[in-house]
């Protein structure tokens, strides 16, 4: 595959996912607008994020199984495409309870990425995933950026309802570019073994495969990594708002300006992270959950400097917080790197939605938690306790994943080798064609 065309892919992937992520995280900012058209009160409006969360993590295993079982070019060109046309119902709902459904639909598209995931694995060879993945999930949190500016840019002027329409356009057109430009590769076909060896087995989704999952050592810890990894992320990005405008007397510009440097810092330590994991990996077979272990914990080390710093000095706060912000995301590309690195090509979307389905469980529990610590203590008291206690657990997962990686990748390639050397017994005991 010519290196021009796969970084037109990553392109490709890298919008969609900025401008879907955009689309989905706009409602925030739109939400005052929203509730004054159909006069709802806010726990109408909770309902209305839940319901689009309960349907997306329900479709995670749906979509894993049909990438690992069908085209996942094709597949993810009817994600965009399902995006477009699920906003679009969104925006010409009549009513709260119309409003209430077709926002729910939407969640159907956002458990669409373990595809691109897989299928960028078979673009790009082990060792040069990591930096790939970091770079597309650094549209998530630009993306965030990118929907606040659009929603408060538009939302007075042309309404909430148009912001929907220019949003789910933008999900047909790229649903067209998906479709025509994006080219199915070889599962299995960058990984080095079979890198020279023109496949002529397909290997498609099977059961038994995908039940191995569960036993391989490295995936069973980071599925358990995966349900508290989450925690940090949605209990700042729930509660991290009101927590500097209530407990630490922010306002105005100050306020956005302390966010925003925050969210892109860490949306660069979602490329470094990745880079850094490869860098390693190259070193060791252990160096992505190195990255990772190191990530985690100073995360957790510097949010606890970061929230002992007296409310009056701001300056020092934002400096502790962009370092705490930068580290946040190591683990991410990494994690999805070592899924790739451990399991079959066949059955990657399916382990990668696994993931995210267990993640999403974290994700409805985090915000929960934090209200309910805060209840009784404070705000700040909630954000440090979650954070700290979920990062210092993820970095024990890891260390374990330091040392029970090595084996399994080893097996993997392994398998590849035999794959390998079965394509070229086959070729070798094809009958010639006569002369």
């Amino acid at each position: 595959m010519k290196s021009r065309y796969r970084w037109f892919v990553v392109a490709t992937f890298f919008l969609f996912m900025l401008l879907h992520q955009s689309d989905k995280l706009l409602i925030g900012t739109l939400t005052p607008n929203i509730m004054e058209t159909f006069g709802i009160s806010m726990t109408q409006m909770g309902a209305i994020s839940t319901g689009a969360l309960i349907v997306g993590a329900l479709f995670y295993p749906v979509w894993g199984y049909l990438y690992d079982r069908y085209a996942r070019a094709k597949l993810l060109a009817l994600a965009s495409l399902l995006w477009g046309v699920t906003t679009w119902l969104n925006a010409i709902a009549p009513t709260y309870r119309a409003f209430l459904i077709t926002r729910a639909s939407t969640g159907i598209d956002d458990s669409s990425y373990p595809g691109i995931y897989s299928l960028i694995a078979d673009y790009f060879s082990p060792s040069k995933r990591g930096r790939v993945y970091g770079l597309l999930q650094l549209a998530m949190p630009l993306g965030f950026l990118v929907g606040m500016a659009l929603a408060l840019a538009l939302r007075d002027t042309i309404g909430w309802r148009a912001v929907f329409y220019i949003t789910g356009a933008l999900g047909v057109l790229l649903a067209a570019v998906i479709f025509f430009g994006v080219k199915e590769p070889q599962r299995g076909g960058s990984e080095p073994e079979l890198a020279d060896v023109e496949m002529s087995t397909t290997y498609r989704f099977s059961w038994p495969v995908a039940r191995d999952l569960f036993k391989k050592r490295t995936m069973r810890l980071l599925f358990l990594q995966g349900f508290f990894g989450v925690f940090p992320w949605n209990v700042i990005n729930f509660w991290f708002f009101t927590f500097l405008e209530k407990e630490r007397g922010y306002e105005g510009g100050a306020l956005y300006v302390t966010m925003a440097v925050a969210v892109l810092v860490l949306a660069a330590g979602y490329p470094v992270g990745g880079i850094l994991g490869d860098v390693l990996f190259k070193r060791t077979p252990r160096g992505r959950a190195i990255v990772a272990t190191v990530g985690v914990l100073m995360g957790a080390v510097l949010m606890v400097l970061t929230l002992s710093v007296p409310a009056a000095n701001q300056t020092l706060f934002l400096i502790l917080l962009a370092a705490t912000a930068f580290f946040i995301p190591f683990a991410s590309p990494n994690v999805v790197s070592i899924v790739s690195d451990v399991t079959l090509p066949e059955v990657r979307s399916t382990a990668i939605s696994i993931q995210y389905l267990i993640e999403s469980a974290g994700a409805a529990l985090a915000p929960l938690m934090a209200g309910a610590i805060a209840d009784r203590t404070s705000l700040g008291t909630a954000i440090l306790s979650i954070n700290t206690t979920t990062w210092l657990i993820c970095g024990l997962i890891y260390i374990g994943v330091i040392f029970l990686v090595p084996r399994d990748i080893d097996a993997l390639r392994h398998e590849m080798q035999e794959r390998a050397e079965h394509e070229r017994a086959l070729k070798v005991a094809a009958p010639s064609s006569p002369g």
